[in-house]
């Protein structure tokens, strides 16, 4: 378990990007390339339950990961609050536009 002042240290580092290149300079510092992949797997995950459009299987299939993943992201979308759920929503939907 990370101690709670180190992961806010690392939060405030986030926010105080100035812009998103140095936020990802940052990022790509702090983080391995397996972790940043991670990451990434997670968001598309995410923004692949709350589509809705395909069954588990087939995001499990189209994603190449596991079922249990895919339970466990959405077991923790059931636990977060309908405000961070809505700004997931809308951030990953405008992603989606924005790259068409």
């Amino acid at each position: 378990m990370i101690p709670t002042e180190t992961w806010q240290q690392f939060l405030t580092l986030c926010n105080q990007a100035k812009a998103q290149a140095q936020l990802d300079e940052l990022l790509t510092f702090l983080l391995t390339d397996e972790e940043q992949e991670q990451i990434a797997m997670r968001v598309a995950l995410i923004e692949a339950l709350l589509d809705g459009k395909m069954s588990q299987r087939t995001i499990a299939s189209e994603l190449k990961i596991s079922i249990s993943k895919i339970t466990r992201g959405s077991n923790a979308l059931k636990r977060i609050s309908p405000s961070l759920k809505q700004f997931l929503q809308q951030e990953l939907n405008n992603h989606d536009t924005s790259n068409a």
